[in-house]
């Protein structure tokens, strides 16, 4: 098989785990071990905010007051300190830009963070330039794993499920990318992850 397209997660897959940025903005701002896992996946005001914020329902600002009052720290610019230590996976970020070198068209496909105060992807460097297609959850009202959110990336890339491969660091993620056709890669470790992605686009990828 001859793939044409490569879509990739931003956090936890371009990025470092994400566990380890919540580690160390735990450490930062003097939290107890797993206090943000727990405000984020667990305290049902926490899910709720990050959901709504995912889809559009509710701004970073917001978000930021939630989780500044589970947390009970200041809430003033939270996104931007909560992702202070999230950085980019060097083999990942080169994988991405050897096989559109080679012609083969890739997309980010992210539950978003939010854009403003604070824009995690431009601060990384992963905006425009790099991409065939940017896709975040915020701007169509939907997330991963809704399948329409697959369908519009494969739209925007104008390339069939059964022509593309996606990576995420959520197994959740990926059944709804399969029933469309798509192969799917669950992200572990980013020296596995690229092997896979090598094997498959050998036929395009060039040496690097």
């Amino acid at each position: 098989m001859t793939y044409r397209g490569l879509i990739l997660d931003f956090g936890g897959v371009l990025t470092i785990r994400m566990r380890l940025n919540g580690e160390a903005f735990e450490r930062s701002e003097g939290l107890a071990p797993g206090a943000y896992t727990h405000a984020l996946n667990e305290h049902p005001d926490g899910v709720a905010i990050y959901k709504a914020l995912e889809i559009g329902e509710a701004t970073q600002e917001q978000w930021n007051q939630v989780i500044g009052g589970i947390l009970r720290i200041d809430p003033t610019d939270l996104m931007r300190r909560a992702l202070a230590n999230l950085h980019l996976e060097p083999l990942m970020v080169e994988a991405a830009r050897r096989t559109r070198a080679a012609g083969i068209k890739v997309a980010m496909l992210s539950n978003s963070f939010g854009l403003s105060p604070f824009n995690p992807y431009e601060a990384l460097g992963m905006w425009d330039g790099e991409w065939d297609a940017i896709v975040l959850s915020e701007q169509l009202g939907v997330r991963k794993p809704d399948p329409a959110i697959y369908q519009h990336t494969l739209e925007q890339l104008q390339l069939a499920g059964d022509e593309c491969v996606f990576v995420d660091d959520h197994a959740v993620n990926l059944p709804p990318a399969e029933a469309l056709g798509i192969r799917t890669i669950h992200h572990t470790d980013a020296t596995v992850t690229v092997a896979q992605l090598d094997a498959l686009l050998e036929r395009t990828m060039p040496a690097a």
